[in-house]
Formats: structure tokens, sequence, C-alpha cells
């Protein structure tokens, strides 16, 4: 087992949905099990892609929005509260990861990095994907977007809150995640950044100001390694 140099990187912080989760197909079809008794239209994949990063109730709201308009603050509380349930449930949709994800995350534990996870999905429904798909044992922090109650990404204290609980310092860890929000906490928290180039970003990626751009997952440790 290798080490990370010493005083360098010691840290890495993932995002979930369209960093090492492929979510998109999966909130579309819980979404559209909640808008179908609304009487209203089904989601396009586009759309949910779209409509993905700011957590849960901003993902129903858009969905809603999108399709009608937003019911009142009372119906949309139910509703919501529907859409976690199903999402969390034994017969939610099974999300799956991206080519290189487990790879990626046994070399990174192999060469001794500390892992954390800082997402503004939902905490309840984090930590059931984490453990159906046989991941969780990598991080040694998972934070969701209603961890810290009123902080999620782009605030760059959700961050900071990961990093502090995996007893490291902004300077020796690095994030990675795939839209503006990610980028933006990082920035605003010292952290260096890896944006990936096939999550749900609506910014063009050069524009977004990572660090580094990837392609697959697998090419992590190699950028990992020029960092130091």
């Amino acid at each position: 087992m290798t080490s990370p140099k010493q005083g360098t990187i010691k840290g890495i912080i993932f995002d979930f949905d369209g960093t090492l989760l492929d979510s998109a197909p999966d909130l579309m079809a819980t979404v559209n099990r909640i808008l179908e008794p609304a009487g209203r239209r089904p989601v396009t994949l586009g759309e949910v892609q779209g409509m993905i990063g700011d957590g849960a109730i901003k993902l129903i709201e858009r969905a809603f929005a999108a399709t009608g308009g937003v019911p009142d603050q009372e119906e949309f509380k139910g509703l919501s509260k529907q859409f976690i349930d199903i999402y969390t449930g034994e017969d939610a949709e099974t999300d799956h990861l991206y080519p290189g994800a487990i790879e990626t995350l046994q070399t990174l534990k192999r060469q001794n990095f500390t892992l954390g996870l800082c997402t503004n999905k939902p905490i309840a429904p984090t930590q059931t994907i984490i453990k159906n798909l046989d991941i969780e044992r990598y991080f040694s922090a998972v934070s969701g977007g209603n961890s810290i109650p009123g902080i999620s990404k782009p605030d760059p204290r959700h961050l900071l809150a990961v990093i502090e609980e995996l007893g490291l310092t902004p300077e020796s860890c690095v994030m990675i995640g795939d839209k503006e929000q990610d980028i933006y906490c990082a920035k605003d928290a010292g952290v260096r950044s890896i944006l990936v180039s096939f999550g749900y970003a609506k910014l063009p990626l050069e524009e977004i100001g990572a660090d580094r751009i990837i392609d697959i997952l697998t090419e992590v440790p190699a950028v990992i390694e020029d960092f130091t």
C-alpha cells in the first residue's frame, strides 16, 4: 500500500449524482411516478438532466414548474415526502455507477487517500444507494444536501464540513464534481477541483473554471499525482 506524498493531497471528496452515479434515468422514473397521479405529463430524460444539482426539493419543484406549475405549499410538501419515500423504498429503481467508478475508488483507497462524499442529494437516499451499490465502505465521511440545515453546495461550508470531518485541511484536498455548484464550492473553500465531462453541467465545461477536466473516472489517480 502506498501513501500520498507528505504535505500534498491526502483527501478526495466526490460529488455523487452526475459524478459517480448516473442517476438521471432513475430520478426521471421516480419523478414521473409523482407527476402521473397529479395529472401532469411525464418529464423527459433531457429535462431531468437539466433539473439535477440542487437537491430533491428543487428537482421536484422544477419538474412541476415544467409541467403546469408548482402546487401550493402543503401539497408540495406531501409530494416531496412521497418522492423521497419512493426513491429510498424497496421498489426503487436501481441507480448505476459510471464506468470506472469502482476501479477508481479501489485504486484511491489502495493508495491510502481518505475519501469523502459531498452531495446535494438528501442524506437518506444517499445512504441507501451507497449501501445498495456496496460503496459505503470507501467513504470516511458522507454529507447530503440536508445534513447541515440551510447549507448545501455551492456554499463552501458544505464542503468544508466534510473536510473537517475527515480531519484534513482544504489545501490537502481535491473536489471532484460534474456541475458548476461543485467547482464554485471548491474554489470558495480553497480546494483544488476536477470536473468530469459526462455529468449534468449547464455551462460549457471550460467556463466553469475547474483545475482539470477529465472524460472518465479512471483518470483521477493520474491527475491527483500531477497535483502533488
